[in-house]
């Protein structure tokens, strides 16, 4: 196999991930070793902790896997290992910033990579893109709609239109992967076709943060002042990064307020509602919801379909629409791992030079679906859904019918016939032998008014990414 396939595949990651994620958790990573196996290959890749292993597994495994396979001409399993401890890189803890609750050494948080002797870093750096930062492939036109995303669009391509006039803030939430950054790239390039000269910034909240502890280091701020307080558009993606860091908080307050003044706008994504933000301060959430704030909730079974059989036509490879069902109804979680599933059939296609077909992509995903069925039973939705909610596993299976138990308990049975191949007489039977209607009813009813109810969606969404792990 060509010596090269990784760092190309790493250029083609720089195009296609977010520059400061792609800065953060991608370039500062060693070489990987690829060796041949004849029909597959195997790309270990030494990892230098394990949060960041653990990290780099989640979120961008399969993107990895997938376009080494592309480049590779075969299919490529990603081989993640703990790297041979090195002294760490020593800079400022100022505020460094949290992913998922747990604090980042500083080396890694700036992107900063570990060189040793054994593993150069041969990664190439991010491609140069232009001050605005905007990725000019995100856009309305290639975002496909749907009724998950039908009332953030509106407000969006509002935004893009008249900046400044209404919807100021524009606050977009919900889970990972559902399309916010992809939505608020299409405002800034929307805005950038009809006035070149706008003076448009997209950043990660990570890049605020590192900014604001540059200049606190270098007693510049008036620096990072008129970085920021001089936009026509700031567009800043996951502001729960800002939880806990004072400093950050008060420069961003700042900034929020002068770009306002001017009838400049912002636009802001997060994990939650602008409320439901822990350790951020009240004046800032405040804020955060004076303007609109829509939800952006997991694409629906049509609206999977329509992404799937869209993106495939941009790959020059369409996919049939029963195969498009097929994959759309296993993969339900977001618009990220759909993408990923497809690049998969699409690469296994290739490989094996056949058609596409519903046999094609159950081989291609078998690895997907394999896990799946493994990892979510009834008893572990039993056990994730009383956790959420706070009450006892075996109120699942009493007879107990306040409230309080028994729309968790519909909530249970719902996920259970979404996420298992259970009947709807052996859901009933481990729900404490409870008759097949009863458990009809209770998917029917949480079904329903999830189109309805954001708030229900959302808790849907957070409980199906924790039962698939």
């Amino acid at each position: 196999m060509s010596a090269d396939v990784w760092s190309r595949g790493c250029e083609r990651l720089a195009t296609e991930l977010p520059e400061q994620q792609f800065n953060t958790w991608i370039r500062p990573l060693p070489a990987a070793e690829l060796v041949d196996r004849g029909e597959t290959a195997v790309a270990t890749l030494r990892v230098p902790n394990r949060f960041k292993l653990d990290w780099i597994r989640t979120q961008y495994a399969a993107r990895i896997e997938s376009v080494l396979s592309d480049l590779a001409g075969k299919p490529v399993r990603l081989d993640l290992q703990l790297a041979a401890r090195e002294a760490p890189l020593r800079l400022s803890p100022a505020e460094a910033p949290r992913v998922n609750g747990h604090p980042q050494a500083a080396g890694q948080w700036l992107g900063a990579p570990s060189v040793s002797a054994n593993h150069p870093p041969a990664a190439p750096a991010a491609a140069q893109l232009p001050k605005h930062r905007l990725n000019t492939a995100l856009t309305f036109d290639t975002l496909v709609p749907g009724r998950a995303n039908q009332m953030a669009r509106t407000a969006a391509l509002h935004v893009a239109g008249a900046p400044g006039v209404m919807y100021n803030p524009l606050f977009i939430y919900g889970g990972v992967g559902l399309g916010k950054t992809h939505l608020i790239h299409a405002v800034g390039n929307a805005l950038l076709r009809d006035k070149p000269d706008a003076r448009i910034l997209y950043l990660h909240a990570e890049q605020f943060i590192t900014d604001v502890v540059k200049n606190y280091q270098r007693k510049t701020f008036d620096e990072l002042k008129a970085k920021y307080h001089s936009l026509d558009l700031l567009l800043i993606d996951d502001v729960q990064f800002f939880a806990g860091k004072e400093r950050t908080q008060e420069e961003f307050f700042n900034a929020f307020e002068a770009l306002l003044a001017k009838r400049a706008h912002i636009i802001m994504t997060s994990d939650t509602y602008p409320k439901g933000l822990a350790d951020i301060d009240e004046r800032l959430t405040s804020r955060f919801d004076a303007g609109l704030t829509v939800a952006i909730e997991p694409p629906e079974l049509e609206m999977r379909v329509a992404i799937l059989m869209k993106k495939s036509d941009v790959e020059g490879t369409p996919m049939p629409e029963d195969v498009a069902f097929f994959v759309a109804k296993n993969v339900r979680a977001n618009v990220r791992e759909l993408e990923g599933a497809l690049r998969k059939v699409l690469a296994y296609a290739r490989f094996s030079q056949k058609d596409i077909s519903i046999a094609l992509a159950r081989e291609a995903l078998k690895d997907l679906l394999s896990i799946q069925n493994r990892q979510v039973g009834v008893e572990n939705i039993q056990k994730t859904v009383a956790d959420f909610y706070k009450i006892k596993v075996a109120d699942m299976y009493s007879k107990k019918r306040p409230a309080s138990i028994a729309r968790p308990r519909q909530i249970a049975m719902y996920l259970a016939k979404e996420l298992t191949q259970k009947s709807l007489p052996e859901i009933g039977e481990l729900f404490g032998g409870r008759d097949h209607t009863t458990v009809l009813h209770a998917v029917r009813k949480i079904g329903g008014e999830r189109g309805k109810n954001t708030e229900l969606n959302q808790q849907l969404h957070v409980l199906e990414q924790t039962l698939k792990g």
